[in-house]
């Protein structure tokens, strides 16, 4: 049985282009939460199929709306990660979390014809470093939609490290992340290290 998590802030919860389906390991991890009583908001990002930057950020801001400073976490997907790049850029009067992960991020290049409106993709490291406590990246060392791989492409030009996991393809349910132990175990735990 997997250890149930200790850690009692609230989570929030970005997807990616289309969202989560119901497999989806975010879906998962929002019940695991809920079923141990830890908030959880999982906003649907509008238009899910074909994202406006504007919106998504909108949608955004206001899920933070009430949350303590440095008293919440974030973790998003994909596309959803790129989103928090650019709330991290534009700042503002938001709560702001103890702890952010971002997986699985589309390489600049990469992005989806209907994200036209994400690019170019913010890469400033003290936008990053002032909007949370924390972060930490996590890829795959064969995600399609990040070749160059996480490290190089996000973790050198911000200056992070970054949790590569072998064989783990975009981490979505087409590469076979339903149920993530690790980021339940990641959202139970107070350090800020991604343990694969």
């Amino acid at each position: 049985m997997p250890r149930r998590p200790t850690r009692t802030v609230p989570t929030v919860l970005l997807h990616g282009i289309n969202g989560s389906g119901p497999e989806h390991w975010q879906r998962w991890l929002a019940a695991q939460l809920e079923q141990v009583g830890r908030e959880v908001r999982f906003p649907d990002l509008p238009d899910a199929d074909h994202p406006e930057l504007a919106a998504w950020s909108a949608t955004l801001n206001e899920s933070l709306t009430g949350l303590p400073d440095d008293g919440f976490d974030v973790v998003a997907h994909s596309l959803g990660a790129v989103l928090w790049l650019h709330h991290a850029l534009a700042g503002g009067d938001y709560p702001r979390p103890a702890r952010v992960a971002l997986v699985a991020l589309p390489a600049p290049d990469l992005l989806p014809a209907e994200a036209t409106s994400f690019a170019p993709v913010p890469l400033e490291i003290d936008a990053v470093r002032k909007a949370a406590d924390g972060t930490v990246l996590v890829g795959a060392d064969d995600d399609p939609y990040c070749p160059s791989g996480v490290a190089r492409v996000y973790g050198a030009p911000l200056k992070m490290a970054a949790t590569v996991i072998t064989g783990g393809g975009h981490l979505n349910v087409d590469s076979g992340f339903g149920p993530w132990p690790a980021v339940l175990d990641w959202c139970g735990r107070d350090n800020l290290a991604f343990i694969a």
